[in-house]
């Protein structure tokens, strides 16, 4: 193998297996580190900057830094990332002067933003500083988007949706709620310099099945039923409930029928519980409340008597698979089932509706009648429209629309300017030394044997008697401090140079995970079978040295390393070092000026 280039961005930033698998690459360990100081604020300010909702997404977000956490390679639960990120969030102080100030001049440039969900609010966040005159719509008379409209407020209270976006709204902008846009033609009319869609995924998928039509009344499409409780249109819902789909929607459609008076609650899915979509932990808290969840039943009809809904039928199935691996469901060959209910929820996904937009404008939209953008700029095909989050690419989650709108944001920054949006500056990183002395390092290196905290929650039958009381009850500080040193800090890098080392192998000899070996060099495949120990997980990378003296070289598995620091403590003549690893992500701003720009200006 050659020697591991380590002088880019991206190596070390993917030994920080969090902040690589964040979609917005929100620095983990920095901020965790900075609440185990008791520094609230500022580690508000890091996930701010990057994840730009820290209390809503500490509250919800799908947690895709969790499954990569190493600390769950080397124990069963990885660190409580998620909730940490609240608790920066509730023991905060005034972090107002910490936030930055609108521009006082305009840049000339006008935008329009459609859409106030966090894709949008994202693009308004990275670009009200630079000058630009935004307007931001949105057919609700409340801002958030999907924040607001279909995430229950017992999972997120109200308080912090308006708070969290009234931080960006505050950055100065003209927000025109209750306008929503029927025309994209007549808004590029309007003279805009650029266009965000941000409209989200905002129709959900029905089933057409016998009696959907006759017993209407009582069925009802789940996101919808949702808005229309966050906003408070409805406040009740029948004693029997059968909520068809098994993903995060689901969930919270079976907890919040059980707040306004379901009392026979299921959930029921076609596959079965472990392929599931809903998040475990999500799953978890519908059953905690008393909420079955029957799995392999297809609904074939919807049961009705004289226009009221009684029930649905349903087909049972079972996995097959063919010889390589794909699962179909087939017929299971036992009768059909029938389950009573007043009320049924269809929470089986959620599609893009653009009835909106004009097919002569330019658009081009995909066969499944999605609009083509490009996956990295977020432009689609006439130049100053461009799209983020759901809108983009289907639903996915808050995170990935925050990062959506940081890459949209650049984008439109670099076109307004004349630019080619698609040059995209490489991320800024910073390599500092830890070293304080021979055994002693200025970050704490001896993480605790803890397992998981679990997160307080509110009595069940508290909890189940009001639809706006939240459960979660978040970490206390003490609580919080001792999930901290789970963290395994991983952004403090274990680097070597190759010409300090004298090959006495004392670094081997410590390491508690025996990640590190001295061999002869070799093809990848061939080296990873001649390592201390198994290196099981192919992904990570390999971190090979140059040719050493005697010919071996330093191969290290980055898989389970610790970031214990024992091999630099033991290194006699300083071959191994402990540096802190920072990576600053591309925004929107003067650090994506092309190259030629910056050089004019300087002349």
């Amino acid at each position: 193998m050659q020697r591991t280039s380590t002088e880019g961005p991206d190596y070390f930033h993917k030994v920080v297996d969090c902040q690589w698998a964040c979609p917005a690459h929100t620095p983990v360990p920095e901020y965790i580190r900075l609440i185990a100081e008791g520094r609230y604020s500022d580690a508000y300010m890091v996930n701010w900057k990057s994840n730009v909702f820290p209390g809503i997404l500490g509250r919800t977000c799908d947690r895709p830094c969790e499954p990569a956490c190493r600390r769950g390679r080397v124990e069963d639960e990885p660190v409580a990332i998620c909730r940490l990120k609240r608790v920066a969030a509730d023991n905060k102080g005034d972090i107002a002067g910490m936030m930055p100030a609108p521009m006082a001049v305009s840049n000339g440039k006008r935008i329009a933003l459609v859409g106030a969900g966090p894709a949008s609010l994202t693009v308004a966040r990275d670009l009200a500083p630079l000058g630009y005159e935004l307007t931001l719509f949105d057919g609700e008379t409340k801002s958030g988007g999907m924040i607001r409209s279909q995430i229950p407020r017992f999972r997120l209270p109200e308080e912090v949706i308006d708070e969290e976006v009234g931080y960006i709204t505050g950055l100065g902008m003209e927000v025109r709620l209750g306008e929503r846009i029927d025309s994209l033609k007549a808004l590029l009319a309007e003279g805009y310099d650029a266009i965000f869609v941000g409209s989200g995924a905002p129709r959900g998928r029905d089933l057409d099945l016998p009696g959907r039509q006759e017993a209407a009344a009582n069925i009802h499409i789940g996101i919808d039923w949702l808005s229309n409780v966050s906003f408070e249109h409805v406040d009740k819902i029948g004693k029997r409930v059968i909520v068809l789909g098994g993903g995060n929607t689901a969930m919270d459609c079976c907890r919040t029928s059980r707040r306004l008076g379901g009392e026979d609650v299921k959930v029921i899915v076609r596959s079965g519980f472990e392929e599931m979509k809903a998040s475990p932990w999500e799953k978890e808290d519908a059953i905690h409340e008393d909420i079955p969840i029957l799995n392999y039943l297809v609904p074939k009809a919807f049961t009705h008597e004289e226009g009221k809904l009684t029930g649905v039928t349903f087909a049972k199935v079972r996995p097959e698979f063919d010889d390589k691996g794909r699962r179909r469901l087939v017929p299971s060959g036992e009768p059909d089932q029938h389950f009573e209910c007043d009320d049924v929820l269809i929470a089986v996904g959620q599609e893009n509706a653009f009835p909106w937009i004009e097919r002569d404008i330019g658009v081009e939209f995909d066969e499944w009648g999605m609009p083509k953008v490009d996956a990295v700029t977020f432009q689609s095909t006439a130049p100053t429209v461009f799209f983020g989050g759901d809108a983009a690419f289907g639903p996915k989650n808050i995170i990935w629309a925050v990062a959506h709108g940081h890459d949209a944001a650049i984008s439109i920054d670099k076109h307004c300017k004349g630019e080619d949006v698609a040059v995209r500056p490489a991320p800024m990183t910073t390599l500092v030394s830890q070293k304080m002395g021979i055994h002693e390092w200025s970050y704490d290196n001896d993480p605790a044997n803890d397992g998981r905290y679990k997160v307080p929650l509110r009595g069940k039958a508290e909890a189940l008697k009001d639809v706006r009381l939240e459960v979660e009850l978040g970490f206390a500080r003490e609580m919080a401090y001792r999930e901290t040193q789970r963290c395994l800090n991983c952004d403090v890098q274990t680097v070597f140079a190759e010409a300090a080392c004298i090959e006495c192998d004392a670094c081997v000899d410590i390491c508690p995970m025996d990640c590190i070996t001295f061999t002869q060099n070799g093809e990848e495949p061939d080296l990873r079978t001649r390592l201390t120990a198994p290196s099981l997980n192919l992904a990570q990378d390999l971190y090979v040295s140059d040719s050493l003296k005697t010919g071996r070289v330093m191969v290290k598995d980055e898989d389970v390393c610790l970031h214990c620091g024992l091999c630099a403590e033991r290194c006699p003549t300083g071959a191994w070092d402990m540096q802190k690893f920072l990576i600053q992500m591309t925004h929107a701003g003067p650090a994506c000026r092309d190259s030629h720009e910056k050089t004019r200006k300087a002349a």
